[in-house]
């Protein structure tokens, strides 16, 4: 889309992908609490069902987690993802940017505004490199970072599996 000049919609892509690579990066906190102990096991596995099950419109029993939530969450390992967001739903949403900046030039002391595709003019020197952030940051928690948690949930879970058993009724209620 970017390369065929309709940079509003690669952005509102890019927004959806970091979403995407939000929710691992909050995934690989919650399952690293599970293996610190300073997460309950049974509320990670309510959490992840309302990551991964979770729906705003009510089509699945669970209630979905906010995006803006996970986003603060993974803002804590990524210092900076959270106005990345920010910014690109400035573009994504027809507000002040999209309809003063995106679609027109407005002169204020004039009064006039003049419709015009400003998209690429304002965002193509930054879109490449925020291309690569975004795919650099999911291949390193998707490569790196959960293959290694995921294994040690395992251990985890087969060390803790008489525990589990045996509070799996108590927890099954929740």
């Amino acid at each position: 889309m970017f390369a065929q000049n309709h940079v509003l919609g690669s952005r509102i892509l890019l927004r959806s992908a970091l979403e995407s690579v939000a929710i691992l990066i909050y995934l690989n906190q919650m399952t690293k609490c599970v293996l610190d102990g300073t997460l309950d096991f049974y509320t990670f596995s309510d959490k992840t069902s309302q990551l991964l099950l979770g729906s705003r419109n009510k089509t699945t029993k669970h209630d979905s987690i906010s995006i803006v939530t996970v986003l603060t969450q993974s803002d804590k390992r990524y210092k900076g993802i959270l106005d990345v967001y920010e910014d690109l739903c400035e573009s994504a949403h027809p507000n002040f940017e999209g309809v003063c900046f995106g679609y027109a030039r407005v002169d204020f002391d004039q009064h006039e505004t003049n419709f015009s595709n400003n998209w690429a003019e304002m965002w193509s020197d930054r879109h490449l490199p925020l291309v690569k952030l975004i795919a650099t940051v999911f291949e390193h928690e998707y490569k790196e970072v959960w293959p290694q948690q995921f294994e040690k949930l395992e251990t985890w879970l087969e060390e803790h599996d008489a525990e589990l058993e045996a509070t799996k009724e108590a927890n099954s209620a929740r």
